[in-house]
């Protein structure tokens, strides 16, 4: 179901990448120029903007609606498509300049000028005529499914955060805890009302419990930590703002701001306001996933909480799967647990939500079909672990999800360099031009450092220069292409489907 749901993001990502190209200067000019009916033109645009309208509608109702998935996979296909002939149309413009720039160059024998320009024009003009009857096709079949322009859906479904936390279930964050508490209790150098101590890391990884066990922690008893009740029942910003101001005013305080997405740094200033009022000494811990808001927000350098050690990743998973029993009871389940553990990588929130999953099963069958799935055939339902990741995925700008999702190209564990990939971006059309006088490059590196910001990407261990994905990371990215991209394995291509094999047949 998840990879459904993603799957249908990434398309209205590539949807908005294809209709920021045709809406360019450059693409527009040269249409223009050659005399192309330009209708055909505005025509394709507004049917594809049309159809992007629904996507939201179509993503939901593809859950229990077999007729829609099987819509929006076809839709996906023809956007494809589309995207083809785009690049058809620019590689022409490009030949066109090119030609153009040597025929005015001075000292130069005079070629004779292409005779393959009106080809191309009609030849185009047929495609276009073509894919318009496509789309319109697309959208009667949107009209019989009932698909209508929908307000965004909510893709975050998790609980209110409460400070409540089983310490017992807690493993491998006695550093984590000793570094950022060094930095709670020292009042630094004052230059402050209160510092702001950032905990950042990919989702799951266990930013806001290490927050809760911060919180709780009985050092911390002479600060005050929680606002009065009064601040709760204001219902706009003035009137929190002073009843916080009020609240806090002369006190030493501790706030934790859990899962901030933000970057705004004006707005933090603003939201910043009534906290100024505290004593010296307060402190606000803030969990993100991107290195940007942190930022933005930071006072003291910001802490980067890793993946677990597969030893405490496997007493969190094994804590959840067996309870109160003893895991040496079932040396069959325990086996096959270690494996799982290693396919969580790490990741609390994986190990707690698939030893959660086995609870209550003690066949082997049951177990192995757990290791043997990959993480987004869970349903939602099920497990936490995939719509934790897809959130990250969800507030990625659309030319950071293609470029995200090109990764899948990727075996898992591969170790990738800046620069290559940044060149196969450049390669594949992901990138805008830069507004600015940035060379494609450099916006390449742009992207790349925002998407390892927000803990996309991570170093690697044994090559600080080079960089890996988190497996889960690569099994979303997977999801997101679904069947367009193929990969090599052990040197040799892997599942290559027909959506795939056609394009590459035509020369694409």
């Amino acid at each position: 179901m998840a990879e459904a749901l993603v799957g249908g993001a990434v398309l209205s990502a590539t949807l908005q990448v294809l209709l920021d190209r045709l809406a360019s200067r450059e693409f527009v000019n040269f249409f223009r120029g050659r005399k192309h009916d330009g209708r055909l033109l505005k025509k394709m645009k507004l049917k594809l903007i049309g159809l992007n309208k629904v996507l939201n509608d179509a993503e939901n109702k593809q859950i229990t609606d077999q007729a829609v998935k099987d819509w929006l996979d076809e839709l996906k296909d023809a956007v494809y498509h589309a995207d083809d002939l785009v690049d058809e149309i620019a590689t022409e413009a490009l030949r066109c300049k090119v030609e153009a720039e040597y025929q005015s160059s001075p000292n130069q024998v005079r070629a004779p000028i292409s005779t393959s320009t009106d080809s191309f024009d009609s030849e185009i003009e047929s495609k276009l005529v073509e894919m318009i009857d496509i789309l319109e096709d697309f959208k009667k079949e949107k009209d019989e499914l009932g698909l209508r322009e929908v307000v965004e859906q909510n893709w975050s479904h998790r609980l209110p955060t409460t400070s409540l936390l089983d310490e017992s279930c807690v493993y491998g964050r006695e550093n984590d805890k000793e570094e950022i508490m060094k930095l709670l209790l020292s009042d630094g150098e004052r230059r402050t009302a209160f510092d702001v101590v950032p905990i950042v890391g990919m989702g799951g990884v266990g930013k806001t419990t290490l927050a809760k066990l911060l919180y709780n922690d009985g050092s911390q008893e002479q600060l005050s930590r929680q606002v009065t009740e009064r601040a709760s029942d204001a219902n706009d910003l003035n009137s929190l703002q002073v009843k916080l101001k009020d609240s806090l005013s002369g006190k030493k305080f501790l706030i934790v701001l859990d899962d901030v997405w933000n970057e705004n740094y004006d707005q933090w200033d603003v939201l910043m306001d009534p906290f100024r009022f505290g004593a010296y000494g307060s402190k606000i811990i803030v969990t993100t996933r991107n290195e940007s808001v942190a930022s933005a927000m930071q006072t003291v350098p910001l802490h980067g909480l890793q993946v677990l050690q597969e030893e405490d990743c496997w007493k969190l998973f094994s804590k959840h799967a067996f309870g109160k029993g003893d895991c040496n009871a079932h040396p069959n389940l325990e086996k096959i647990g270690k494996e799982i553990v290693k396919k969580c990588k790490g990741l609390p929130l994986a190990a707690k939500t698939l030893g959660g999953l086995l609870r209550s099963q003690r066949d082997a069958k049951d177990w192995n079909n757990v290791l043997e799935s990959a993480v987004w055939e869970l349903s939602d339902e099920k497990s936490n672990i995939f719509p934790a990741l897809r959130l990250s995925y969800h507030y990625l700008p659309s030319h950071l999800k293609r470029c995200f999702a090109h990764c899948s190209i990727f075996n898992k564990d591969y170790e990738f360099d800046m620069k290559e990939l940044v060149s196969t971006w450049i390669a594949e059309g992901f990138l805008e031009k830069p507004k600015s006088n940035k060379t494609m490059e450099e916006r390449g590196y742009e992207c790349f450092h925002e998407l390892l910001s927000r803990s996309f990407f991570q170093r690697s261990n044994a090559k600080p220069s080079r960089f890996v994905m988190h497996d889960l990371l690569h099994d979303l990215a997977e999801s997101v292409v679904g069947d367009f991209y193929y990969r090599l394995k052990d040197g040799k291509p892997h599942s290559i489907s027909e959506k795939v094999v056609e394009p590459m047949a035509n020369g694409g």
